[in-house]
């Protein structure tokens, strides 16, 4: 049990967390800065900017979230379990704060799982909420990559090595995000390898692995996966698909906002490609650094002027990664005081998260 009295070790290592968030804007922002040609003509975008066209940015990402939302509530929907679309918006924006301080996806996953558990859900519904939504968003934005892809490559703007890269870390998404469901297949293979995963992980972690703990999960996930059968799946494709294109939506509310046109083609290519890269790039936390310098790229290439190039991405990730992240701290807060479970608690709690343990329908028994 972790010492919330004194915690000295764990606070200093959220520190380190969040001095290595703060590093890593200021790369982001200095890779951003030599795309700019002329300073004064970012300065003169933002003052011709047509400011209802940013509300309606911000309309569309808050949009974004609530349909989170609407995907975890659908989740619980297939198990007749009830959530607020609202209170799932809220879930969705704590989990991903939780994450970037605490242990990227892993503890994201974590946090989730554990505010479903609070919400009422049980162990399997509280998987699949943990899981689903993330491999559904990570098939859209592959879908947009893809669509991306074929319009660099028609305009005949995408060189043969951006191609095969480009499809390199396609399949490596692919296998990252749908690999566990072999799983599904090959249970016992599937053991056999996430139990020396595990093991392996723990032991360079220098913590106590339990296999049990592995065995429950996978059995949860294997049941929770089930319940996906005859048309279950396409409310929570529904939520995590608009999410994206909300997502998106809200950077080409930007474009009309500097009053520039975009083309779809390029939209598609400077939101998906960016984002594409992020999630291989997984050590750099929320991708800071990676989609803003590969977003600057990519529309500079394709004839935006680096004025609103600049102005765009910078306005993009604050109203998508940056605003929401602060909140997310917020909503942590209230979720779990609502739910008497002190915050510091559940970031201790993440921080220290793996899928085995944190998945463990066990842990939530009380002890004998």
């Amino acid at each position: 049990m972790a010492n919330l009295e004194n915690p000295v070790p764990r606070n200093k290592t959220n520190t380190w967390r969040i001095l290595l968030v703060v590093v890593l804007l200021g790369l982001a922002v200095n890779l951003l800065l030599p795309q700019i040609a002329n300073l004064k003509d970012s300065l003169l975008v933002l003052q011709q900017m047509t400011w209802w066209a940013v509300g309606l940015a911000f309309v569309a990402e808050a949009g974004a979230y609530l349909l989170y939302g609407y995907c975890l509530q659908a989740i619980l929907g297939i198990h007749q379990q009830k959530l607020n679309v609202f209170r799932g918006a809220l879930i969705a924006l704590s989990s991903y704060s939780i994450g970037l301080v605490a242990g990227g996806w892993v503890a994201s996953m974590a946090a989730t799982f554990g505010f479903v558990k609070k919400e009422g859900g049980d162990s399997t519904t509280a998987t699949m909420a943990s899981l689903l939504p993330a491999m559904l968003m990570n098939a859209a934005i592959m879908l947009v990559s893809i669509i991306g892809i074929i319009f660099l490559f028609v305009m005949q703007r995408l060189s043969q090595s951006q191609l095969l890269q480009y499809t390199i870390f396609l399949i490596l998404l692919a296998l990252f995000t749908f690999g566990a469901l072999i799983g599904l297949k090959f249970p016992k293979t599937a053991f056999k390898v996430t139990n020396w995963v595990m093991w392996h992980w723990n032991r360079l972690r220098k913590k106590p692995y339990n296999p049990a703990d592995t065995q429950k999960s996978l059995d949860a996930f294997i049941m929770s996966w089930k319940n996906l059968s005859g048309g279950n799946w396409l409310k929570p494709m529904l939520g995590a698909f608009g999410y994206i294109a909300l997502d998106m939506l809200c950077m080409f509310f930007l474009f009309t906002a500097a009053g520039h046109s975009i083309n779809i083609g390029v939209l598609a290519a400077g939101y998906g490609l960016p984002l594409l890269l992020a999630k291989m790039a997984f050590l750099f936390p929320g991708g800071i650094g990676v989609v803003e310098a590969s977003m600057a790229a990519l529309f500079t290439s394709q004839g935006v002027p680096d004025g609103i190039s600049v102005v765009v991405i910078i306005g993009y990730r604050l109203i998508s990664f940056w605003i929401p992240t602060l909140l997310g701290f917020a909503t942590a807060g209230l979720l779990s005081r609502q739910n008497n479970h002190a915050p510091e608690k559940m970031l201790l709690e993440a921080s220290a998260a793996l899928p085995a343990s944190d998945l463990d329908p066990a842990k939530d028994k009380p002890a004998e």
